[in-house]
């Protein structure tokens, strides 16, 4: 299922809070990602009907295993982008921003390609 650029970045944000602490909530995704209560309530519904988010007993957030799999396919375009234009000279803070614009638009060839560029040049340094 394809997913807009907004909805992939709830899943990314879902995913980083969860490697940190196993307590997410609503507001904790509002807070990362500078969104509004109204807007995070919405989102996770969809995200919720989409199969991908659920509650636990004690109102925590959890990606589903489908939602676990795209969220972590997601984090990875944004950390290998980052590190790709982090390699080329740019600034960190610029990295991250653009690699996170670029992650959700690239395809999984041009992706894969860049993956196995990086990975045949770390051999050569």
């Amino acid at each position: 299922m394809a997913l807009l650029e907004s909805g992939e970045m709830y899943l990314e944000s879902i995913y980083v809070l969860s490697q940190k602490s196993n307590a997410v909530r609503g507001i904790d995704v509002g807070d990362y990602l500078g969104y509004s209560k109204p807007s995070v309530s919405r989102a996770l519904g969809l995200l919720k009907e989409e199969g991908l988010v659920r509650r636990d007993d004690d109102g925590f957030i959890k990606l589903t295993e489908a939602g676990e799999i795209m969220a972590k396919r997601i984090y990875e375009r944004h950390t290998v982008l980052t590190q790709l234009l982090l390699d080329l000279g740019v600034d960190e803070k610029t990295a991250s921003e653009d690699a996170c614009r670029v992650e959700h638009y690239i395809s999984d060839t041009t992706f894969d390609a860049i993956k196995a560029h990086m990975k045949k040049t770390a051999k050569h340094e």
